[in-house]
């Protein structure tokens, strides 16, 4: 079952029936790479070429394969003439089997060598070099709402669409993750998991993320997608390929699944095992106070959390109740984590 699916249920929280809407979609958005008519038929020929099928098989017993599922689908953009597999990390984290299938078709095996859960971006390692022109790293910052773009998958027929930039803002997700400036885009990419942004020259310009209900705040114009932008890989790059992390200090992480209503920040699930559930935090619960900060909303949140120190550092929070708004608020310390260690990553990333 491709990731996209499960993924979509959860990223567009704010409308009912957006899975149907995006199945019912899929046949109205099927572009072949021909009718990308803001770049060149060879231009495009090379983009799509750039592209691999991403397969991942993770373990039963791994903390993602709930959530995320034991079998995973998408894409992944080659940026190096070695092999070297750009994509995005919930694809494959956990995944210890993992298949490339290129635009010939030609199947090979491949080995996650870095995970950065600040970005998203996951990448992979062709078991031999694929026998493609890599796709050119451009930049997002040059990047303005309005913007024409093409948004190219490899996954079934639905290879490359274009696709207008309708906004550029901060993207807060319900699993502890905050994206500076991402690039969302419309109309929505049915296949857009890994899934690349290019411009009219063929540069790579972001990494596709997520189905999202409302990728221009305030305008009906249908469903999007949010793509992670590809400044945000060059300054880690070399960490990734050398370490498979960024070297940078771990957030501190405590495992709680958010969702906001009116500023108010709600728990909707704790991570089994996590920080957060050892604590006591459940579903319904509501995030008053970071160490007596009134807390105004998801992206406000985790900035508190994130400035109270690296992972490890406790977590002062005062709780109340979406069931009990008359009870007293509780004080909860949670002593957070890494959440690579909680993920337990192997395989040297």
């Amino acid at each position: 079952m491709a990731i996209g699916s499960r993924l979509a249920r959860v990223a567009c929280a704010s409308g009912k029936g957006v899975l149907t809407a995006f199945l019912l979609s899929l046949a109205t958005l099927l572009v072949r790479p021909a009718q990308a008519s803001h770049l060149s038929s060879d231009m495009a020929a090379l983009v799509v070429g750039a592209m691999v099928r991403v397969v991942a098989e993770v373990p039963r017993e791994a903390r993602t394969a709930d959530t995320l599922g034991p079998i995973r689908e998408g894409n992944g953009v080659v940026i190096d003439a070695s092999g070297l597999v750009l994509t995005i990390g919930y694809l494959v984290v956990e995944a210890t089997k993992i298949e490339l299938t290129d635009a010939h078709n030609k199947t090979v095996p491949a080995a996650v060598i870095a995970y950065d859960h600040e970005t998203g971006f996951g990448l992979l390692r062709a078991a031999v070099p694929l026998d493609v022109k890599p796709l050119r790293i451009g930049k997002s910052d040059e990047v303005a709402a309005g913007d024409d773009a093409l948004a190219v998958s490899h996954a079934g027929e639905v290879v490359a669409m274009p696709v207008k930039v309708v906004s550029r803002r901060t993207f807060t997700g319900y699993w502890e993750y905050l994206l500076e400036n991402a690039l969302f885009t419309a109309p929505a990419h049915p296949a857009y998991g890994g899934a690349a942004l290019v411009n009219a020259e063929g540069e790579l310009l972001g990494i596709g993320s997520l189905l999202v209900s409302e990728p221009m705040p305030g305008a009906e114009i249908g469903l999007g997608n949010m793509f992670v932008p590809i400044d945000e890989l060059p300054p880690i790059l070399a960490d990734l390929l050398d370490s498979g992390r960024a070297q940078r200090p771990d957030r501190p992480w405590i495992g709680v699944y958010t969702n906001e209503f009116m500023g108010t920040v709600v728990v909707t699930s704790a991570a089994d095992g996590g920080p957060a559930a050892k604590a006591g935090l459940t579903r319904g619960d509501v995030l008053v106070a970071v160490n007596g900060d009134k807390v105004r909303g998801m992206e406000d949140f985790l900035r508190k959390l994130w400035a109270l120190g690296e992972a490890g550092v406790d977590v002062p929070l005062d709780v109340g109740s979406v069931t009990d708004t008359e009870a007293p608020l509780r004080r909860i310390v949670v002593k957070s984590q890494s959440r690579y260690e909680f993920l337990k990553l192997g395989g040297g990333y």
